[in-house]
């Protein structure tokens, strides 16, 4: 995180950066390849394509399915689609492989998300409350009964309609 923040930092001293992937660290090189790393499984599984193909591989193990439950008869697929060990391959790469692998990459990559999230809504926040103190000191101003602001001119142009009406004794 040696990037200097782009829209600043909170008043609580965390910084708002503009992407996603300035908030992980990379101090080191190990640091760097974990947020290569990590920032391109999300990019990639969280994509139409990997829905597709994760779809093309939960449906390899179908055949054999609908085969083993007597609902499609031995025959009708290759002997290869409904071996055991297909399926037993296709068991382990989508139960085993995926979810243990790609589980804790895809944490990293939400939490890296996260924390940018709550960064832009705290600024967000910040923004919005100073954005209403100062419309309140603006309303304030423009109250004609508030000493200053708009009362000051509201009197200097009474006054000036007052001098060109020669009604004060000035000439």
């Amino acid at each position: 995180m040696g990037s200097q923040p782009h829209f600043g930092f909170t008043c609580h001293g965390r910084p708002v950066h503009r992407s996603t992937s300035d908030y992980h660290p990379d101090a080191t090189a190990w640091q760097r390849f974990n947020k290569a790393v990590a920032l391109g499984i999300n990019r990639r599984v969280f994509s139409m394509n990997t829905f597709w193909c994760f779809n093309l591989l939960a449906f390899c193990s179908l055949p054999a399915v609908l085969t083993g439950v007597g609902v499609i008869h031995k025959g009708t697929f290759p002997a290869w689609l409904v071996s055991a060990s297909f399926i037993s391959l296709i068991a382990w790469v989508a139960q085993t492989y995926l979810q243990l692998v790609l589980l804790p990459a895809l944490g990293v990559g939400q939490g890296l998300q996260s924390t940018a999230a709550d960064a832009r809504a705290a600024k967000t926040f910040e923004d919005v409350e100073a954005v209403k103190i100062a419309q309140a000191v603006a309303l304030d101003r423009l109250d004609d009964k508030t000493e200053g602001g708009i009362r000051a001119v509201l009197d200097a142009v009474t006054a000036l309609a007052a001098r060109i009406d020669g009604k004060d004794g000035t000439p």
